[in-house]
Formats: structure tokens, C-alpha cells, sequence
């Protein structure tokens, strides 16, 4: 069993996938019109809010399903399949994670689709960086106990720009979690979102100001 495990969430946590999002905005806005592109998007929404969570290339699907004649949509599967991810990565965020390995297991813990979230992580270097301990579960925080049967620890800092899912972890594991939220991305500058939900255990404004925390900082005695 570890001292403490470090469980990050990939999305807008240590990838910028709100960057990610708007530039396939505008290639499928350039390749497909403004008309389908909105369809898109209407269709994402619907597969997301069924599925609970989000479905990019299975949106491209259903669209296609839709629209079997429009070859365009080949264009917009090679662009997010080959989408250049290690770009987007926020600054320091592989520091970060080389940092924490020095006192304990380092683990990616996300949700996402069997095919494009593991894209995700591999063409962006996360999968280099954390080997083979990457999580993908459908709901994370409905699959807390599985984490620790995989990586059991005596602690665990979980960095995640969820607000929700913090206070979800929290309840799950208390004292023996911190919960570190970094203000990234629209889901953690959504002050009215935010403020429903206890305040995580540490507040940070991006993911490299990790590097300024040492680890008695991040597992504090006290809890």
C-alpha cells in the first residue's frame, strides 16, 4: 500500500479542453457548415445528457447516421482522432505530475468514452508520463472503491476542476483525501456552479502552482 496516491482528472484539469472544443468548433463550422455543425452540437448534447458524459466520435456517428451521404464527416473523424492533444497540455502540468511521483503513485482517474478519451491521453504524452496508471471509468465517483482496490493508499490527493465531483470524493473518503481544485476551464469559473458545493480543501488558480505546494501541504495531518 502507498503513503498517498495523487488521482488526476484529465479534462480542463491538465489538458485545456476548452481549447480543445472551440477548434473543433471551427473546423466543423469550416468543413460541414454552420447548419450541420449546430445539428452537431444538438445531437452531443442530447448523447451526453443520455450518456453522462462526453461522446465526441459517437456524436459523429449518430450524425452521420443522419446524414449518410455527407463524406465531410470523414474529414472531422481525422481531425479529432489525430488532433495534436500534447498542445494543449497547461503549462507545468507534466512537472506536476514527475513532482508528485517522487513521494507517491501518480494515477489518471477521468471519464470518457472506450476510444477518444484514451486518444486523448495517449497523442497528448499523459500516457508516457503515467505508464500504465490510467482510470477511465463512466462515472469516477461511482467507482471510487474500484481506485482503491487498484491503488490502495493510507491517503489521496485528487485534483480535479469539478467542484461536484471534489465534494462527491470528499464525502466518499474524507480525512483521508485532500481535494485540489484548480480554476480551469468554464465548469470552474462558474461562480453560481461553484458556490453550490463546500469549498475543496485547496484552491488553486492553475495546475502549475502545484509545484509550489510540498507534500506535507498536501496531506496535511489534520485532514
Amino acid at each position: 500500500m502507498e503513503k498517498v496516491a495523487f488521482l488526476f482528472d484529465v479534462d480542463n484539469t491538465l489538458l485545456d479542453n476548452d481549447r480543445v472544443t472551440a477548434d473543433l468548433r471551427r473546423h466543423l463550422l469550416e468543413t460541414i457548415g454552420d447548419d450541420s455543425q449546430k445539428r452537431y452540437w444538438e445531437i452531443f448534447e442530447q448523447w451526453r445528457t443520455e450518456l453522462g458524459y462526453a461522446d465526441y466520435l459517437g456524436t459523429l456517428q449518430r450524425f452521420r447516421l443522419e446524414n449518410p451521404r455527407e463524406e465531410r464527416v470523414l474529414e472531422v473523424s481525422r481531425f479529432m482522432v489525430n488532433y495534436p492533444f500534447a498542445n494543449r497540455l497547461f503549462p507545468n502540468s507534466l512537472d506536476v505530475v514527475e513532482r508528485v511521483k517522487q513521494w507517491g503513485a501518480a494515477v489518471i482517474v477521468s471519464d470518457g468514452d472506450v476510444v477518444f478519451q484514451p486518444r486523448k491521453v495517449e497523442r497528448s504524452g499523459l500516457g508516457d508520463v503515467f505508464g500504465d496508471n490510467v482510470l477511465i471509468y463512466i462515472h469516477k465517483e461511482e467507482a471510487l472503491d474500484d481506485v482503491e482496490k487498484r491503488f490502495p493508499a493510507e491517503r489521496y490527493v485528487m485534483v480535479d476542476d469539478k467542484v461536484r465531483l471534489l465534494d462527491e470524493i470528499k464525502r466518499y473518503w474524507g480525512k483521508r483525501v485532500t481535494t485540489v481544485f484548480p480554476r480551469q476551464g468554464h465548469y470552474a469559473l462558474n461562480a453560481k456552479l461553484v458556490a453550490q458545493f463546500p469549498e475543496p480543501d485547496i484552491t488553486i488558480e492553475r495546475i502549475g502552482d502545484l509545484l509550489d505546494y510540498d507534500l506535507e501541504q498536501l496531506t496535511p495531518r489534520s485532514g
